[in-house]
């Protein structure tokens, strides 16, 4: 079930949530607990107080952030925003960007398709649709990219999802004798040759949809943010701060 969906139900099942001198642990490991019964398949990833007094921030395994008071009784969802004296912050966007830089890093580098920039000054972790129009853009372009130093590392998302031919053929460039080669190919649309091996193109796949993954091409930079879409060359370089 989605959050959004439940947020009605959810807050007649808090209703008989009642705060009377519980620790701030208590209270977090409540609204996790009650979280969890409420919504059927939900996995809580963490609750914390969020910066706004008075609501608790939930991140759960799908990357769908919410907010709760204390008290479990009034549930929001959408992005929480903060005037300051630069204008408006989006604490939502901020903390998704903490997250998703944390379960990157956990996930590691390892089985990626990489094209490395030989002076790197940036790295980007692109979820990438082999038969995606704009990520095939995007790979005409990474040459370029790697020119301005910044080195591309490629993560399997086939929107198609699993058992498609979408999918096999993102598992036949990774297992291919030259991925870059079969990646350069299969980019330009020209045949790949099958092949199969162990791969880790779906647990690729299963991680974009955990940093919330949507569409194809997705960049996460190196600080967790996500430019989602094409993006030309020099506009990327810019936005990193190379040129």
């Amino acid at each position: 079930m989605n959050i959004k969906h439940a947020v009605v139900a959810l807050s007649f099942v808090f209703g008989s949530f009642v705060m009377a001198n519980v620790s701030a642990g208590e209270v977090e490991d409540r609204i996790s607990e009650r979280l969890t019964q409420a919504v059927p398949g939900l996995q809580v990833v963490s609750v914390k107080e969020s910066e706004a007094k008075g609501l608790y921030e939930v991140q759960s395994n799908n990357g769908d952030t919410i907010y709760t008071t204390a008290d479990g009784q009034y549930l929001m969802t959408g992005d929480l925003l903060k005037i300051t004296d630069q204008g408006i912050a989006n604490v939502t966007e901020a903390a998704r960007a903490d997250s998703r830089r944390q379960t990157m890093a956990d996930f590691g580098d390892e089985g990626v398709i990489s094209f490395p920039a030989k002076n790197e000054k940036a790295v980007v972790d692109v979820f990438t649709d082999i038969d995606c129009p704009y990520c095939r853009k995007l790979h005409d372009e990474v040459p370029q990219l790697n020119d301005y130093g910044i080195t591309v590392n490629y993560y399997a998302f086939p929107r198609s999802g699993p058992n498609t031919a979408s999918f096999r053929k993102y598992e036949s460039v990774w297992c291919a004798d030259d991925q870059q080669a079969a990646m350069d190919a299969a980019k330009a649309g020209r045949k790949v040759a099958d092949a199969s091996c162990e791969n880790p193109v779906r647990e690729q796949f299963e991680l974009g949809s955990r940093v919330g993954v949507t569409g194809t091409p997705a960049i996460v930079l190196e600080d967790g943010n996500m430019v989602r879409g094409y993006v030309p060359a020099q506009r990327l370089a810019e936005g990193l701060g190379l040129l």
